[in-house]
């Protein structure tokens, strides 16, 4: 699908437009990399209980080198008309795709880590052109898809302190030069930070925030016999299924963000310089946050995770995105929970995310007015279940809405 030109750029607006031209060396590079891999041994039968098994890791590699299209990637990406503009002193790399229907809803859709713009492949088109793809004209969105400051092509940052509050600020800018006075935000992981700090900080600009996780939500401690008496047995037992979760994730599976909240720099040098550790450290992630059962690809196609992956490699941001844990972690409050927002909230619940949400414990900080959980699905929910999460955004906006007409 090719997307209309975006005519809405005027001079003096501090956006230029960009397109993704990856030198050839760089490309030759990589496959020289690849080729020249230096293996480890593994043990026998452990699976993935150590980490990436060594025969299926070798097998992607073989793959990425010899038979993945880096240049189709490129081009289906070139499909979508992007912009930089400078905001804080940051390089911000956009997509900024107009919908044919002139009173679409402005939407800002951001991705977390290990993830970038590659995620929305699969649902922009649906989100901004509803008509072609047997939908209702009225659910129609203008849809910005950032590069998150330090990930990718908005990378790498230059300076210190670049934490969700400081990028939503930032994001808020960008939505103003676009001419957006009112829109929503839709994000999951670090993207849903962001929204919810989007919603928090300008409730009179954000119609909607619409989430497919919610930091903060699960349970961190067991519950006590006085917070379980208060449930109904539903949600008791979710809260307990919750803690479970989370403990088993305390003990087997936060060490990358201990790691990256710690020493991103001294990760970095290994990430920059090997594409099979770049691949390794990425690909864990999308097994185990996955709907999956043994490999990645069970959940995902194979190219758009490796076009994910060139993502980090060809710009060399395994390090500048990682310091996204590190200043959050050393910011004022550290990892305190998210301050309560006033700006109305969707919840989409995938059951195979990092955490089990609670309802009772996101509405001590959200206004939620959309709660709905799916049986199929995982983390990355846009790469997952593309129709599931575009229905979900279509009725949830629909309803904060009211009268189904722009936002703008």
């Amino acid at each position: 699908m090719i997307f209309p030109h975006d005519d809405s750029v005027q001079p003096g607006s501090g956006l230029r437009p960009f397109r993704i031209d990856i030198p050839q060396a760089d490309l030759d590079d990589l496959h020289a990399r690849l080729d020249l891999t230096r293996w480890p041994d593994e043990l026998p039968g452990v699976d993935w209980a150590y980490g990436v098994p060594r025969t299926y890791l070798k097998e992607l590699a073989e793959y990425w080198r010899h038979s993945y299209d880096w240049r189709a990637a490129e081009a289906r990406l070139n499909e979508w008309p992007q912009f930089t503009t400078v905001v804080d002193g940051a390089d911000l790399h956009f997509a900024h795709i107009r919908s044919p229907e002139p009173d679409a809803t402005p939407l800002i859709v951001t991705h977390g880590w290990p993830g970038s713009i590659a995620e929305f492949l699969d649902v922009v088109g649906p989100l901004t052109d509803p008509r072609a793809h047997a939908g209702d004209p009225s659910d129609a969105f203008h849809v910005v898809v950032p590069s998150i400051p330090g990930f990718g092509l908005s990378g790498p940052t230059r300076d210190t302190g670049w934490e969700y509050r400081r990028i939503a600020a930032a994001f808020a800018v960008l939505m103003d030069r676009l001419g957006y006075r009112r829109f929503g935000a839709q994000g999951g992981d670090w993207g849903a930070a962001i929204s919810h700090e989007l919603g928090r900080t300008h409730p009179e600009r954000v119609i909607g925030v619409h989430l497919n996780l919610l930091p903060g939500a699960q349970a961190t401690s067991e519950p006590t016999a006085e917070e379980l008496a208060a449930l109904h047995p539903g949600e008791r037992e979710r809260a307990l299924a919750s803690w479970r979760r989370h403990q088993e994730w305390t003990r087997e599976r936060q060490g990358y963000a201990d790691l990256q909240s710690t020493r991103p720099q001294t990760l970095a040098y290994g990430l920059t310089d090997s594409p099979v550790g770049q691949l390794a450290w990425i690909v864990e992630k999308f097994k185990e946050w996955t709907d999956s059962d043994t490999r990645p690809e069970d959940a995902v196609d194979r190219d758009q995770l490796l076009t994910n992956v060139m993502l980090y490699w060809l710009t060399g941001t395994a390090g500048s995105s990682a310091r996204i844990y590190y200043e959050r972690a050393h910011a004022d409050g550290g990892n305190a929970p998210a301050q309560p927002s006033t700006a109305p909230t969707a919840l989409a619940v995938f059951p195979r995310d990092n955490f089990i949400p609670l309802r009772h414990r996101a509405e001590r900080t959200d206004t939620i007015v959309r709660w709905t959980e799916y049986d199929r699905g995982g983390h990355f929910a846009a790469m997952e279940q593309p129709d599931l999460l575009v229905g979900d955004v279509r009725a949830f906006f629909r309803q904060v809405r009211g009268d189904g007409g722009s936002a703008r």
